[in-house]
């Protein structure tokens, strides 16, 4: 469906204040500024398939996507290579990983000295908002 003058001339006028939040980002702080608010929208809309917001959260997910399958290096099978990776991405320190552990649990597992377990791998798959699986 093409749109009408009308809706062009609204576009038109909307688009300088939300194009850094609709387009592909193209460099590491844009990507960090779009994973953060994607996590918002994640904390607004939840799983309501149905709330207002949830179209914007999928596009905003895909538009991020876009930039990982570009600019992520393809997944090594490592666990804690890919969680120091995410955790670099995000700007997230070890007392930011709470939901492994404390701080003993998560340096422990940064170096190599214990593995994740099925809880924490389901706890970074939420937080990351990635596949259980990168963590397997």
């Amino acid at each position: 469906m093409r749109p009408s003058e009308s809706q062009l001339n609204q576009i038109t006028k909307a688009w300088p204040s939300v194009k850094d939040m609709l387009s592909v980002p193209h460099s590491k702080a844009q990507y960090g500024r779009m994973v953060r608010f994607l996590d918002s929208l994640i904390d607004e809309v939840g799983n309501d398939q149905a709330h207002p917001l949830a179209a914007l959260m999928e596009t905003v997910g895909r538009l991020i996507e876009v930039y990982e399958e570009l600019n992520v290096p393809a997944h090594s099978g490592d666990s804690v290579s890919a969680l120091k990776m995410l955790m670099d991405e995000h700007g997230f320190k070890q007392k930011d990983m709470k939901e492994i552990g404390s701080q003993g649990v998560v340096s422990e597992i940064l170096n190599g000295k214990r593995q994740l377990n099925r809880r924490q791998v389901q706890a970074l798959a939420e937080k990351f908002h990635v596949s259980p699986a990168v963590f397997l």
